[in-house]
């Protein structure tokens, strides 16, 4: 049994989300293409399973996902394949044979997700599709101090659009805002619940435009308070998924696997 690890971006604009599509159905998720790409590849039934389960219209600048077949192609081959047949707003951009423990949503020690935001009075046409537009833009400081509130380990339960009752508890590790012809949000936590990011920056930006205190957040970890406020998707962004290590295996010249320890602290690769 082949294990793959890839690497991929795409327009999350006209998707319902990342979710995985019901079994032995057609699927208009992100998913649910690459899935029917790789059942024709492999002649199997294809099984994803993703760094972060992206939501309706969220982008991705390096989604990650695995998958296990009988085949034995080459990571170069499996590129190949997927970008000949996917749509134009999804691109494989690196395969890697991995060992067949690896998953890449167990394996997975944190996620980023990034928010921009045009803050100028004329919307810029060229980067809409992809940036949110408030102008004028939320107040910063007010956004940060909100922010503390957030950074640790708390039952987010408040942030999620789902019904969990357990596992709710994740780690939030650095919330940062800045700006640069714009605003941009990044957030990285061990895990989101449903909707998380999108709460978590709506929530930021009700505070940034005066329509609630920072302290109020306290009240939505507590639990006498949900959360409501979900940004545009369309300026929400995965922009990487973090491993500690992997064993990746590459192909040599003589056809032969030979393997390399990659140290995976930051990065996606």
């Amino acid at each position: 049994m082949q294990n793959y690890k890839l690497t991929l971006q795409y327009d999350g604009t006209r998707y319902p989300g990342w979710q995985k599509p019901e079994k032995g159905g057609q699927s208009r998720t992100i998913s649910g293409k690459i899935a029917a790409v790789l059942n024709r590849m492999t002649n199997e039934e294809i099984i994803l399973h993703a760094g972060a389960k992206t939501e309706a219209g969220v982008h991705a600048l390096a989604q990650t996902a695995s998958f296990k077949t009988t085949y034995a192609f080459s990571p170069d081959e499996i590129v190949r394949g997927l970008n000949q047949y996917l749509p134009t707003d999804i691109a494989v951009i690196d395969c890697k044979q991995v060992p067949e423990r690896f998953q890449a949503d167990l394996n997975a020690v944190s996620r980023t997700y990034e928010y921009r935001i045009c803050t100028a009075p004329v919307y810029d046409i060229f980067t809409a599709g992809y940036t949110a537009h408030i102008h004028p833009g939320p107040d910063v400081k007010r956004m940060e101090n909100a922010a503390g509130y957030l950074i640790g380990t708390h039952d987010f339960r408040g942030f999620s659009g789902g019904r969990q009752k357990k596992g709710t508890e994740k780690t939030i590790t650095d919330i940062l805002i800045s700006q640069s012809s714009g605003l941009t949000i990044t957030i990285t936590a061990d895990n989101f619940l449903y909707r998380m990011p999108s709460l978590l920056i709506g929530t930021l930006i009700e505070t940034g435009l005066g329509k609630r205190p920072p302290e109020s957040l306290m009240a939505i970890l507590e639990g006498k308070e949900k959360a409501e406020a979900l940004c545009d998707p369309k300026g929400l962004l995965l922009k990487s998924v973090q491993y500690k290590s992997v064993q990746l295996y590459k192909y040599v010249e003589t056809g032969a696997l030979s393997s390399t320890e990659s140290a995976l602290p930051h990065g996606t690769q």
